[in-house]
């Protein structure tokens, strides 16, 4: 498909650059596909739309603060890291800013030698594989020196690690948060247990490549980045039970709608299981392990719109998001929400 089907004009003052005060008082967009219908309401409503036996699914990763500020040895130089994916123990392919002066054996220096990295191998695009000195815990010493890895279109850092996390986030290893999550709060959780509705976890650390535009012009041409996802054995077991009762599976964001996806179309159920995925859902992909899905409001031309787009139908999310843009809703990261639900 042309990628600028997929385009829509956005004003900057739209894009949320800090979170809302609580959690829970974004605004929510509802969207019922089956009818073609749409209404606003606010996110602490959500449990309105959910039903005894459902089933949510969530993310549990947690960012690390992965961008880091140093110094190359031999020349003082300044230079910005990110973490991206370790590959192995103490090696993690990296995005390097002013990459070309870092090649191979280059050493660069953080916190005054509290942590240091050599690069092993150069690739495309800024990117570099790089070891990790140290002496201590690492994520401790991330703790000290990172500072969290927002995205392009944030303009300020925030105060507060925390509220680039989502409540429940749990498993190290995200250089980008999943942040439909972000308006769930504890006190939320637990009334939607009690009214019936089953909580799942899976795990997907996420890489900046879920920020990165796609760069051809006709989306059979676009790679999907590879991440990282993981499924437990109780997980599975609760899901594939939703399945042959006919109960709702939905999914909180994008990539908790990517692991299932993946993982049910490789295995035909859910199978628990640690492994890679870069599947690209867009426009004529037939959903076959979720029903609904909990979103926020997405980048144009993005891998995500398109993945909104072959739920919802085109046509219909960008005629939603004009609905948006008009009534001033938050857009991006830390912006407000979308429920999507009902089959086309």
């Amino acid at each position: 498909m042309d990628v600028k089907l997929f385009d829509f004009d956005l004003d900057e003052t739209l894009i949320a650059q800090s979170p809302s005060e609580k959690r829970d008082h974004s605004r929510l967009l509802v969207l019922d596909v089956e009818h073609q219908k749409y209404q606003d309401d606010m996110f602490y409503h959500i449990d309105r739309y959910l039903k005894p036996g459902d089933v949510l699914v969530r993310n549990n990763t947690k960012v690390i603060p992965a961008r880091l500020l140093g110094v190359k040895e031999k020349t003082q130089a300044h230079v910005e890291v990110l973490l991206l994916q370790e590959i192995e123990k103490d090696v993690w392919e990296c995005l390097c800013g002013n990459a070309k002066t870092i090649k191979l054996n280059t050493k660069i220096n953080f916190g005054e030698g509290k942590l240091s990295a050599t690069c092993l191998e150069v690739k495309d695009e800024g990117l570099r594989i790089m070891r990790f000195d140290y002496r201590g815990i690492f994520l401790e010493i991330l703790e000290q020196l990172g500072k969290m890895p927002l995205p392009p279109y944030i303009k300020k850092q925030i105060c507060g690690n925390d509220r680039y996390q989502t409540v429940y986030a749990k498993i190290d290893g995200s250089a980008a948060a999943p942040t439909a999550g972000f308006h769930f709060t504890d006190e939320m959780l637990k009334k939607i247990q009690e009214t019936g509705v089953e909580i799942c976890d899976i795990t997907l650390h996420i890489g900046l490549g879920t920020f990165r535009p796609v760069k051809v012009a006709d989306t059979k041409d676009h790679i999907m980045h590879a991440e990282v996802y993981q499924i437990d054995e109780k997980t599975a077991e609760k899901l594939n039970r939703a399945k042959d009762e006919k109960r709702r599976v939905i999914a909180v964001g994008t990539t908790s709608t990517r692991t299932l996806e993946s993982n049910i179309k490789k295995y035909g159920v859910f199978k628990a299981t640690k492994e890679v995925t870069n599947i690209f859902i867009e426009p004529g992909y037939k959903f076959k392990a979720i029903d609904a899905l909990i979103t926020n409001f997405h980048l144009p031309k993005s891998t995500l719109l398109m993945l909104v787009s072959a739920l919802a139908g085109r046509e219909f999310i960008l005629e939603v998001y004009q609905h948006a843009i008009k009534e001033k809703y938050r857009f991006f990261s830390f912006g407000d929400g979308m429920l999507i639900y009902g089959k086309r």
